[in-house]
């Protein structure tokens, strides 16, 4: 039976991608498998450069002044790097989810951290608008995407100072215009790879203003300079993250997957309004593309729909602790195929009811 696979992250793969990183564990360069060559050697070499290559073209940042990075520690070590890196006086964050607000705990070591806006007394159901960013600020951090509460910036602040945007869950699935960022990061997991690595696309400019002393292991430019090789690289989730950019420019780039993402949030999201049995937990103009987040009205009727789910291959769907419910995350490689059966056990639980 074909598995459905709606996990929040780890994310669901392409299977093809999955294919080859799997034969590469097995062998990879002269006989030796992917996770015991050096990484020195210059068949992983060629796989750094080639997936931070394709990350600056899928964006559209190739010659504009940007570098891209594979590093570990994943999104949360970027709370810390961002702030190390950038705060010199005070910086603004907007505040709409659990990691929004875990960046701001965590820059806040530096002190002068400041909300510029946040929906956290509304339990993170919308998006913050109208909000002033203060032209004094170093720079202004958001969060592009919700995976837990399940909403998504539709339009970013045209912003006079640098914008930082953790974009770990929706990265690759939306044409935006990314040079209005000087600083992305991502962890890979959620949309673009295994966990452990994270990639972190940096405006180079924009470095090197800070007084204070930056450890080596915790400094972009350090990084840069040694071409994301400077310490041991987490070999084979760069490897598989570059087979998925594959993927992605082979199908046509995020422009082609965009389309796709469309179709599959529009149906999620239209049965979930149909359906008297659901609700929706994030209000309608600020609804994830990535993660719809929603509710089974009549408790009663919870052991039925699970079971039906997992009579149908349906895997990943309950919510997070924080929220309940259910979550559905279509990222890119979730087929429309998927989410049609995720619609047809809600609409036969209707039926049922």
């Amino acid at each position: 039976m074909k598995i459905h696979n709606f996990s929040a992250g780890p994310c669901i793969l392409p299977q093809e991608v999955i294919q080859k990183a799997a034969e590469a564990v097995v062998e990879f360069d002269n006989g030796l498998s992917l996770i015991e060559i050096s990484h020195r050697s210059k068949a992983f070499v060629d796989v750094m450069e080639e997936a931070r290559s394709l990350s600056l073209e899928l964006l559209g940042l190739e010659g504009k002044g940007y570098k891209a990075l594979f590093l570990a520690g994943g999104a949360s070590l970027q709370f810390v790097m961002v702030a190390m890196n950038l705060l010199e006086k005070r910086a603004g964050y907007l505040n709409t989810g659990t990691w929004s607000k875990n960046a701001i705990k965590e820059a806040q070591i530096f002190d002068d951290i400041y909300e510029v806006a946040s929906s956290e007394a509304a339990g993170y159901n919308y998006i913050p608008k109208g909000y002033d960013i203060p032209s004094d600020y170093d720079y202004f951090h958001c969060t592009s995407n919700n995976t837990i509460f399940g909403t998504q910036i539709k339009s970013f602040p045209n912003c006079e100072i640098p914008m930082v945007c953790d974009m770990s869950s929706d990265i690759f699935s939306r044409v935006l215009d990314f040079s209005k960022f000087d600083i992305i990061y991502a962890g890979a997991q959620k949309n673009m790879g295994p966990a452990g690595t994270t990639l972190v696309v940096v405006k180079e400019d924009i470095l090197g203003k800070v007084s204070r002393k930056i450890p080596a292991m915790l400094d972009y430019k350090q990084h840069i300079s040694k071409g994301s090789m400077y310490n041991t690289p987490p070999v084979f989730p760069v490897y598989t993250s570059m087979l998925n950019l594959r993927w992605l420019k082979k199908l046509g780039g995020i422009a082609a997957i965009e389309k796709e993402n469309d179709k599959k949030a529009q149906l999620m999201y239209s049965e979930i309004d149909l359906n008297p049995l659901f609700n929706g937990y994030a209000v309608k103009e600020d609804r994830s593309k990535m993660n719809a987040t929603f509710t089974l009205e009549n408790e009663n009727l919870k052991e039925t729909f699970e079971t039906m789910l997992k009579e149908a291959g349906i895997n990943g769907l309950n919510g997070h602790r924080s929220v309940g419910g259910y979550r559905a995350s279509m990222y890119n490689a979730l087929s429309l195929d998927s989410v049609k059966a995720l619609v047809e056990v809600m609409s036969e639980l209707e039926q049922k009811a």
